[in-house]
């Protein structure tokens, strides 16, 4: 998301230096120039569902009794432009998705500086510092608002919820440009901080395991091109990722690096997307920490439609491998480390969406599943209990201010 000059609020430090900067401005610049807070815009939005499930849980006891209702997202944004070119940005979010609930405590989403160092008719640039939000994808940088979002659940192979933390956003500093054209726009946004690996721990190893897992120095940057005004947009996402994981007396090295290429065609009431990615995941270590060099593969194709003036269905195909060299997860069985159908997942998803009004949106999903790579692992700590093929019937209900 590129913020220009007339961009109200946007992406993305942590909470004290957001504070701090605000105190500063409002204390110095507001005596000067009480404009500035005519500048001052405060967004929020609330998000509920029920989750529904034949086998496996999926955000809590999904499988039990009526299903569950812990899939919860509250937030609350908020934006001042002290200067012309200066924007500070941020969002706090409490997110409760299954587990015990302690995910759910308020945390800094994103909190940046941005100054725009450059911004004409023909083009943009600027920089930030801070918590930014990591550019990959065509949905990443607004996935936590339902509202901006094309179904419920965006495709688990591409957009994990279970390691979403880790994608979400970095503390660093970032650096954006847009360049226009008569016949289209070019976007560059890059980056370079640590991720945020809240409760990453508990999604990448089995709960019971005392692990402790660090962010280290990671880089992520982001090409789009839109062609006649959004008709084609066209992008690619890469990142290098580096994690330090930390498991009794067992220390260890986790890479991830992963290529996304995005394709959109939007016709205004309909629109074909489609994501494709390469992801490479290299874990070194000793002791109890387990050496692997793997390359994954994840991609799904969508259609949406809109009708009426308030409706929107879609129907997805969304495909995740865990291994490109053992696709079928037969070979990981075999070495006793998990089911088969742990390392892939197979999702056919049918989503419907009313907006009621600018502010209410009711949204309802069914997913037909062939496989559990995506799987929470908080809500299934043994997953040799969980079942192969499954299915998932999703209702949400989400307000916005």
């Amino acid at each position: 998301m590129i913020v220009s000059k007339s961009f109200r609020w946007s992406d993305p430090r942590s909470i004290t230096a957001m504070a701090a900067a605000l105190s500063l401005v409002l204390s110095s610049q507001a005596r000067s120039d009480e404009g500035v807070l005519d500048t001052l815009q405060v967004h929020g939005f609330l998000s509920q569902a029920l989750v529904i499930t034949d086998e496996n849980n999926f955000f809590g006891p999904s499988s039990e009794n009526e299903g569950s209702f812990k899939f919860t997202e509250i937030g609350a944004n908020a934006s001042l432009r002290p200067h012309e070119d200066v924007l500070l940005a941020a969002q706090v979010l409490s997110r409760r998705a299954g587990g015990d609930g302690s995910d759910a405590r308020p945390a800094l989403d994103y909190g940046v500086i941005d100054y725009q160092i450059l911004s004409n008719q023909q083009r943009t640039f600027g920089i930030q510092l801070g918590r930014f939000k990591n550019p990959f994808g065509f949905y990443n940088q607004t996935r936590d608002v339902a509202f901006t979002r094309p179904s419920i659940l965006l495709p688990q192979s591409i957009y994990f919820d279970r390691t979403r933390s880790l994608g979400l956003s970095a503390d660093g500093a970032s650096v954006y440009a847009e360049e226009r054209f008569n016949s289209g726009i070019v976007r560059f946004k890059g980056g370079l901080g640590t991720p945020t690996t809240r409760d990453l721990a508990t999604q990448l190893f089995p709960p019971d395991l005392d692990t402790q897992v660090g962010g280290e120095t990671s880089s992520i940057a982001q090409l789009i091109y839109e062609h006649n005004n959004g008709r084609l947009t066209a992008a690619i996402s890469a990142a290098d990722v580096n994690l330090d994981i930390n498991l009794g007396p067992s220390d260890g090295e986790l890479n991830f690096q992963p290529w996304i290429l995005s394709l959109q065609y939007d016709m205004g009431n309909w629109a074909l997307t489609g994501e494709y990615a390469i992801r490479n995941l290299s874990l070194s270590g000793s002791g109890a920490i387990r050496g692997s060099d793997i390359t994954g593969e994840s991609w799904y194709i969508q259609y949406s439609r809109r009708f009426y003036d308030n409706w929107q269905w879609l129907i997805r195909y969304d495909s995740l491998v865990s291994d490109i060299s053992d696709r079928s997860g037969s070979e990981y069985e075999m070495q006793g480390l998990g089911p088969a159908h742990s390392r892939f997942a197979e999702d056919i998803t049918m989503g419907l969406q009313w907006n009621l009004n600018p502010r209410v949106l009711l949204a309802a999903e069914y997913h037909h599943i062939d496989g559990t790579g995506w799987l929470p692992l908080q809500d299934n700590p043994d997953p040799s209990e969980t079942e192969r093929r499954w299915n998932m019937l999703l209702f949400q209900l989400s307000l916005r201010f």
